[in-house]
């Protein structure tokens, strides 16, 4: 009940701020338990919720984005070739 009142009480952006954070903390549970499991089942539907509140998250991201409640900066083309290269690095680092 007192959880319910504090709602109440809360912005739509605080809600949805408040939101957008679960949902990424969901993702990052959700990674670390898929890591951990040996279970191929259980990957799998750990992995599709993962992507599932990865998708929410998005969805939150993008009507905040929309009402002008959470500002980005555009990057700069010299920053997104750097992070691919420095992904692509990782990525043959390990393999």
């Amino acid at each position: 009940m007192n959880e319910m009142k504090s709602n109440e009480n809360m912005s739509e952006r605080e809600l949805l701020t408040d939101l957008l954070h679960t949902e990424k903390d969901m993702v990052k549970t959700y990674a670390g338990n898929c890591t951990e499991s040996a279970s191929p089942e259980l990957r799998r539907l750990l992995t599709r919720h993962m992507s599932e509140c990865a998708d929410d998250q998005l969805c939150v991201f993008e009507e905040m984005q929309s009402r002008s409640m959470y500002e980005t900066k555009q990057a700069q083309q010299q920053e997104i070739e750097s992070a691919k290269q420095n992904m692509t690095k990782l990525q043959n680092e390990t393999w």
